[in-house]
């Protein structure tokens, strides 16, 4: 697993880069669901029951055992994130490049990449004393990069 330092750094560079390295190497599953349906996941077989759905009959397997079985998926679900960033003066504190709003971008952008891996919507809010931004949550590349620009340009500030 790689390590990020990031003591004594003045600039960052590429958010996206940053983030990428913080995430690398975590367990990026998709969300479980309790409830069962058809998806992509398979989860188990289980003994056909009278007034089951017969399309989820596994026809394969009766033809091996001569006992009708069901499948059962998980259900992925999606999750839709907003991410909301105070950007008044109070964040600026207690330096001018290691501060509380620098955390917050690179806590954000490091989410953000975590989500797109995920295939997840994320979206992002920025305040002071009126909204600043505020964008939908999407889960396109287009839209992460977009996002990675306006949060690079706050560091830049």
């Amino acid at each position: 697993m790689q390590t990020v330092n990031y003591e004594n750094e003045t600039s960052y560079g590429n958010l996206e880069l940053l983030a990428q390295q913080v995430v690398e190497g975590f367990i990026t599953g998709l969300h479980k669901s309790p409830f069962h349906g058809f998806s992509v996941e398979f989860a188990e077989h289980r003994q056909y029951n009278n007034g089951d759905n017969v399309k989820n009959i596994d026809w394969k397997l009766y033809a091996k055992t001569d006992k009708l079985y069901s499948k059962r998926f998980e259900e992925e679900t999606n999750l839709r994130c907003q991410f909301v960033i105070d950007v008044s003066s109070s964040m600026y504190f207690p330096e001018p490049k290691n501060n509380k709003l620098t955390f917050a971008i690179q806590a954000t952008a490091s989410l953000m990449y975590l989500l797109k891996k995920q295939r997840d919507a994320f979206g992002l809010s920025l305040f002071a004393e009126e909204i600043l931004l505020n964008s939908p949550a999407k889960s396109t590349t287009v839209h992460q990069k977009y996002l990675f620009t306006q949060l690079e340009d706050l560091l830049q500030k």
